[in-house]
């Protein structure tokens, strides 16, 4: 009936595969073209839009060399990569060699990026983050984003839609439709990421795919547009809802590992649940599992989610019920009778608990 993919690493295949069978699809080599940050980067200049500086390296002391001709601090971050794996801002020349490498030579087994050619360096911009949600030619709403602590840009959660004044809405929009429209997109779903500078909106990266981060689950809480559906229905060829049904706010907050070792558990789960507008809490690593700190959405091990009457309501309560868990984990490498929890402040979610297999 359809052949599509909500993935990074698949939507490219998919749109070709889709071609091929003489389905529904996207611009095949426009989804390519994305997929490659380089590439994409030039598209979005050539086309005037505003972004960062940028350079790309093959080796780690060409690397190097490049962050110093754009200027310091950079951010260095594969060319096709996805959710933060091995992104990471640099201050130095020695940091932005050792985050090359750490993408050149990454573990493909378990570093959760395929090999990657080059890298790519970007001037760092300053400003809050946001995304917009498009499907087709259509604006769902913009996305806030909340992000760990730097050197990393790890997503802690989000709130949907953003707060925010009507002029710098329509500038993150504009923005966003002018970068879907530089790439040759606007087939099905996409989620473009942007930062408000101080000199306006900066565009970050253009995904064509379905957000991730269970933003699909806060578009559908908080306006009762159901993406996931729609881009199912998209991609065989039906037709698409996208008319909102309610008016409210939805908030997550993410569970994030502090440190590797074993996780423990998690220390006031029924609270949170039962605080008051949050909907549900999950777990999404099983208890007794071993983790490894990577800096990126892989740090995950739960989140929560609530709903409001509008964004400010609904991520003070998500903050709320975050305060009541905490995360346990139990170092590496400790003798078995001098073990320490490690106590790490967690996301909160609803009357439900559920662990998801991994």
């Amino acid at each position: 009936a359809g052949v599509t993919s909500s993935s990074e690493y698949f939507v490219g295949a998919a749109a070709e595969l889709a071609g091929e069978l003489g389905l529904p699809h996207p611009d095949a080599a426009a989804i390519t073209d994305c997929r490659d940050k380089a590439v994409q980067r030039r598209r979005l200049r050539a086309a005037g839009l505003a972004g960062p500086d940028f350079g790309t390296a093959t080796e780690p002391a060409q690397a190097a060399d490049r962050a110093a001709e754009l200027g310091l601090p950079v951010v260095v971050k594969p060319v096709s990569g996805s959710g933060s794996v091995r992104v990471r801002l640099c201050h130095r020349p020695a940091e932005v060699a050792e985050a090359a490498h750490a993408v050149l030579n990454a573990d493909l087994a378990n570093s959760g990026i395929p090999a990657q050619r080059a890298v790519l360096l970007e001037r760092y911009l300053d400003g809050p983050e946001f995304s917009v949600e498009t499907f087709g030619r259509q604006v769902v709403g913009i996305t806030a984003k909340h992000l760990g602590a730097p050197p990393y840009f790890v997503e802690t959660g989000h709130d949907f839609p953003a707060r925010l004044p009507v002029g710098d809405q329509n500038e993150l929009v504009v923005t966003a439709l002018a970068a879907l429209d530089a790439l040759g997109l606007g087939w099905g779903p996409a989620h473009v990421e942007l930062r408000l500078t101080p000199a306006g909106a900066a565009v970050i990266e253009v995904n064509p795919r379905l957000a991730g981060g269970m933003i699909p689950d806060l578009v559908r809480l908080a306006t009762g547009v159901d993406l996931i559906t729609a881009t199912v229905a998209n991609a065989a060829g039906r037709p698409t809802e996208l008319t909102p049904v309610r008016n409210e706010a939805a908030a997550i907050r993410f569970l994030v590992a502090g440190s590797s070792g074993r996780f423990v558990g998690v220390h006031g789960l029924d609270r949170a649940a039962g605080a008051a507008q949050v909907v549900e809490v999950v777990l999404t690593r099983q208890p007794g599992s071993e983790l490894r700190l990577e800096h990126s959405f892989r740090d995950r091990v739960g989140y929560l989610i609530s709903v409001a009457r509008d964004a400010h309501a609904a991520g003070a309560a998500a903050d709320r019920a975050l305060g009541h868990l905490r995360l346990q984990i139990e170092p590496d490498r400790q003798p078995a009778d001098d073990r320490v929890l490690t106590a790490v402040a967690a996301p909160r979610r609803t009357p439900t608990e559920r662990v998801l297999p991994q």
